[in-house]
């Protein structure tokens, strides 16, 4: 979800909620205490340059159980972080403590806003030799050893040169 369809949706609320994506809510009173940009410059496995910009909220589960964070409030949040930060229209991975801090992406479904999981890949599987799946399902088919029934086998024919391992 990018910044201007969060604040989109945000206009239309009357409360906030979060939820993992097993629907597991984030508790009300949590706390939003970052809103940034974060540039990452880096290069891939493949000798690529590369260059990513998300906007980043951290949020954080307070033990102040009397204060919620209402959409005004977090909408003044943003907007004084797109003046300041000069914040693009980018994704927003949210940054969230369960087990460790977790980078979720973020998506908006039914009234709630979902932290959707993220998962690691390779950039330049063609540069850096990670085969395709389509073709390894295919070689592996082929150089599967051809398979035997147990009542078929004759006793001692296991012996050297003879492909049985």
């Amino acid at each position: 979800m990018k910044l201007s369809q969060f604040t989109e949706q945000l206009s239309n609320l009357n409360r906030i909620s979060f939820q993992m994506e097993d629907g597991t809510e984030v508790p009300g009173h949590f706390h939003v205490t970052e809103v940034g940009k974060v540039h990452r410059h880096f290069i891939d496995c493949g000798g690529k340059e590369r260059e990513e910009t998300v906007v980043n909220f951290q949020l954080w589960n307070a033990n102040d159980y009397d204060h919620r964070l209402h959409p005004e409030k977090l909408a003044q949040i943003v907007a004084l972080s797109k003046e300041r930060l000069n914040l693009p229209d980018a994704e927003i991975e949210v940054e969230y403590q369960a087990g460790t801090i977790g980078k979720y992406g973020l998506e908006f479904k039914e009234g709630h806003f979902i932290l959707t999981n993220k998962q690691t890949a390779c950039l330049a599987e063609d540069a850096c030799g990670i085969p395709n799946p389509k073709t390894t399902v295919t070689e592996q088919s082929q150089s599967e050893k051809s398979k035997i029934k147990f009542s078929e086998l004759q006793a001692n024919s296991c012996a050297p040169g003879s492909g049985c391992c």
